[in-house]
C-alpha cells in the first residue's frame, strides 16, 4: 500500500455542468464543495452564552411580523430544510399541509432540501407520501444525491477505482443509479476487525474515495476500513455529506448527528474532507443554471444556522430561520452568534399570519387574500 504524505486538504474546485442520467432525470449543475474548519467550542464561550438573558440579546434580527411586505412579495422560490422545518423525526409539523398550499396557491416554487444522506430521492419521496404531502421527486434533494452528482461531475467513474461508504441505503442507492462500484454501507454493520494478536484489517486498495454520511450502525470496524483508505490508499479523497452536529431521529429529543461521524474519521486521517450538502452551494448552482431562477427571489427557511442559514447568507439568497428545529431564539439572539438570517419565524405556518400591530401592510396583500388561496 501506498501512505499518504500529503496531509493537507485538497483544493476546493469549481466544476464545469454536466448530466447525471439516473433517477427522475436529475442532473447536476456547476458547484463548489466545502472544506469545514473544525473548531473546538470554547468554555469560556460557551459559559458566556448561558448567560446571556433576554435583556442582553442580539436584536439584529427581526422575527416576521408582516409576511406578505417582509417576505412573499419579494420572493419567487422557497427551499425548504426538512428535518425541524416540515417534520421532526417521523411526525409532520402540524399546519404546513395547509401552509404549503398556500404557497402553491400564490405561485411560489418549492424545493426540498435535507442534509439526511439515510435515503435517496426516491426514499424521500416516499416519506413525503407517507405523511401526506404531495411532492413531486424533481423538487427533492438531498445530500446521498450530492455526493453522487460530485462524483459525477470529477468523472469518479473513469478512474476505475471504487468508494467505500460509512453511511446508510440512500447512499448505496444513489451511486447504483450512477453504477459507481462501492464497499461497505449497511453490509459492514455488523463485522468486527482482529484484533486479537499480529490481527489487522485488509483493504481493498481500488477505493479511491470514502464517502461519510449519517449512519446509525456505525461501528469499529467501519471507522478503521475507512482511515485505512484515507490513510493508505494513494489519491483517496474524503467526502462528508454534510456536518450536522445533531438531528431529528425522534420527536422526543435531539440525535447525534453526521459531524459526530466525519469528526471520527477526521480525529485519525487528520483530513478535512470535501462537503457537499449545505452549506455547499451545489443545489442552488443547480437551480439557478438548469431552471433559469433569480438568485434575489429565493429564500432559504431552514432551522440550523451553520447549515441552512449560512447557505443562504453565502449564496446570495434571502433567509428565514424558523424555531420549529434545533436552533433557539436564544441561540440566535446571542451576541456570540455570528450567523444572521433575514428574519425568523416560529414555524412557516407564520407565513400567513395576521400582520402583528404597528405592521405596515403594502399592496393587495391582505388577510382575506391569503384565506382565498388556502
Amino acid at each position: 500500500s501506498h501512505k499518504r504524505d500529503n496531509r493537507q486538504p485538497i483544493t476546493t474546485m469549481k466544476f464545469v455542468p454536466i448530466a447525471v442520467t439516473a433517477l427522475f432525470a436529475r442532473s447536476a449543475a456547476a458547484f463548489s464543495p466545502i472544506k469545514p474548519s473544525f473548531g473546538t467550542r470554547g468554555v469560556a464561550a460557551a459559559a458566556s452564552a448561558a448567560r446571556a438573558s433576554s435583556t442582553h440579546l442580539n436584536a439584529n434580527v427581526l422575527k416576521l411580523s408582516d409576511p406578505a411586505e417582509q417576505l412573499l412579495n419579494n420572493v419567487d422560490v422557497f427551499i425548504f430544510d426538512c428535518d425541524g422545518v416540515i417534520w421532526r423525526g417521523d411526525s409532520l409539523i402540524p399546519g404546513i399541509p395547509e401552509t404549503l398550499a398556500k404557497l402553491r396557491a400564490l405561485g411560489k416554487k418549492m424545493y426540498f432540501v435535507t442534509n439526511n444522506s439515510t435515503k435517496s430521492r426516491a426514499g424521500y419521496k416516499k416519506k413525503f407520501d407517507s405523511l401526506g404531502l404531495d411532492v413531486p421527486p424533481e423538487e427533492i434533494f438531498s445530500s446521498s444525491f450530492a455526493a453522487a452528482a460530485y462524483l459525477e461531475q470529477t468523472k469518479f467513474k473513469e478512474t476505475g477505482k471504487k468508494v467505500y461508504v460509512i453511511g446508510e441505503v440512500g447512499i448505496i442507492e444513489e451511486l447504483d443509479l450512477i453504477n459507481v462500484p462501492y464497499l461497505g454501507g449497511p453490509a459492514d454493520s455488523g463485522k468486527q476487525p482482529d484484533m486479537g494478536p499480529g490481527g489487522k484489517l485488509i483493504v481493498d486498495e481500488d477505493v479511491g474515495a470514502v464517502i461519510v454520511g449519517f449512519d446509525r450502525m456505525v461501528n469499529y470496524y467501519k471507522i478503521q476500513y475507512a482511515q485505512l483508505c484515507i490513510n493508505e490508499n494513494t489519491d483517496c479523497e474524503f467526502i462528508a455529506t454534510n456536518l450536522d452536529a445533531v438531528t431529528h431521529l425522534t420527536d422526543a429529543q435531539e440525535w447525534a448527528g453526521n459531524g459526530s461521524m466525519v469528526g471520527a474519521i477526521k480525529g485519525c486521517t487528520g483530513v478535512e474532507p470535501t462537503v457537499v450538502g449545505k452549506p455547499s452551494p451545489l443545489m442552488i448552482d443547480y437551480l439557478e443554471t438548469k431552471l433559469g431562477l433569480d438568485r434575489s427571489k429565493i429564500c432559504m427557511v431552514g432551522d440550523r444556522l451553520d447549515t441552512d442559514v449560512l447557505f443562504g447568507t453565502d449564496n446570495g439568497l434571502q433567509s428565514l430561520l424558523v424555531l420549529s428545529g434545533v436552533t433557539t431564539e436564544q441561540k440566535l439572539l446571542s451576541p456570540e452568534n455570528s450567523i444572521t438570517p433575514d428574519y425568523y419565524a416560529d414555524t412557516i405556518n407564520d407565513f400567513f399570519q395576521e400582520p402583528k400591530a404597528g405592521a405596515t401592510v403594502e399592496g393587495s396583500w391582505t388577510g382575506a387574500a391569503w384565506s382565498a388561496g388556502s
